[in-house]
C-alpha cells in the first residue's frame, strides 16, 4: 500500500513504533498481526467510527478515549500502542487509517515468522502460483456468494500442516478484499517479507526448470547489479520457448527467444 502527504508521514512514524514495540519478539508479533488486522477490518465496516477516528477537528485525546473504550479487552501490547498513536495522527484520506493498520499487520505477521522469513516468502509465492493456475480454487476464493468463514475453512483444508502459521494467516487476510485479487494480495505480502529483510524480489520466467547452480549464479549476479540481496522466484512458462525473462519491480530484463525474434522483426521492418 502506498500513502501520500500526511498519511505517508503518519505511516512511517507508526512503522517505527511497531518495530520498537515488537523488538523481534515473534509471539508479540503474531498477536499484533492478528489485532491490527482486526482493527483495520472494524474501521472498514464501521464508517462512523472511521470518520470520528480521522476527524482533524476533534482533539486527539477524545478520539483515543473513544477508540480505547470500544477496543477495551480486545487488543493490548504492541497493537494497542500502535492503534492509540494512529488515531492521534493526521491522515490524507479517511480510508488511509484502516489501510495503514492493515499494512502494519502484514509487517507484524511477517516478523512473526522469525528466521523462517525465506520459507515464508517461498510459500507465499508458491500459493500465489497455485491460485493463479487453478481456476476452480481462484473462483472459490473470490466468489462473493461464499462466506468468509467458508473460504477460511477451504484454506485450512489446503494448508493445514503444510505451511508456516504466518503463511496461513496471510492467506486468510488475503480474503478480506483489500487488494484487487487474492493473487495480488499474496504477491504484495511476499514483497513485504523481502523488504523487511532488505531484499528485492525477482521473478524469473524460463522455459525449463533451472539447475541449482544456475539459480545461485543468477541470484549472485542480480544481487551485485542491484547492490542488495535478491529473493528469486522461478516460474516455468511455456510461452518463453528459450532464454530467460527477469522482472524486478519496474525493471524487466528480457533475454527470451521470443523477445529476440521480435527485435529481429522490427529491425527487418525498419
Amino acid at each position: 500500500m502506498s500513502f501520500r502527504g500526511a498519511s505517508a508521514g503518519a505511516y512511517a512514524a507508526l512503522r517505527e513504533l511497531l518495530d520498537e514495540q515488537l523488538s523481534g519478539d515473534v509471539d508479540a508479533a503474531k498477536r499484533a498481526g492478528d489485532d491490527l488486522f482486526g482493527v483495520s477490518q472494524l474501521l472498514r465496516r464501521e464508517a462512523s467510527l472511521r470518520r470520528v477516528a480521522t476527524d482533524v477537528s476533534l482533539p486527539a485525546e477524545a478520539k483515543q478515549g473513544l477508540v480505547r473504550q470500544i477496543l477495551d479487552g480486545k487488543i493490548d501490547g504492541a497493537a494497542g500502542s500502535v492503534v492509540d498513536a494512529a488515531v492521534a495522527q493526521r491522515w490524507t484520506r479517511t480510508r488511509d487509517l484502516a489501510d495503514a493498520l492493515e499494512s502494519l499487520s502484514e509487517v507484524a505477521v511477517v516478523t512473526s515468522a522469525g528466521s523462517d522469513s525465506g520459507r515464508l516468502a517461498d510459500e507465499l509465492f508458491s500459493f500465489a502460483q497455485t491460485v493463479n493456475h487453478a481456476p476452480e480454487l481462484r473462483d472459490a476464493l473470490s466468489d462473493p456468494s461464499r462466506s468468509v468463514d467458508d473460504k477460511v475453512s477451504l484454506l485450512d483444508g489446503l494448508m493445514a500442516d503444510k505451511a508456516l502459521p504466518a503463511t496461513v494467516t496471510l492467506a486468510k487476510h488475503a480474503l478480506a478484499g483489500t487488494y484487487r485479487t487474492v493473487g495480488v494480495a499474496l504477491t504484495t505480502y511476499q514483497h513485504v517479507a523481502a523488504e523487511l529483510h532488505g531484499e528485492k524480489v525477482a521473478t524469473v520466467r524460463v522455459a525449463h526448470p533451472l539447475a541449482d547452480g544456475d539459480i545461485q549464479r543468477l541470484t549472485d549476479a542480480l544481487s551485485r547489479q542491484y547492490d542488495r540481496e535478491i529473493h528469486l522466484n522461478v516460474v516455468v512458462d511455456p510461452d518463453v520457448i528459450g532464454g530467460i525473462r527477469v522482472e524486478i519491480g519496474d525493471d524487466v530484463i528480457d533475454g527470451t527467444v521470443v523477445s529476440r525474434l521480435d527485435d529481429a522483426r522490427r529491425q527487418l521492418a525498419g
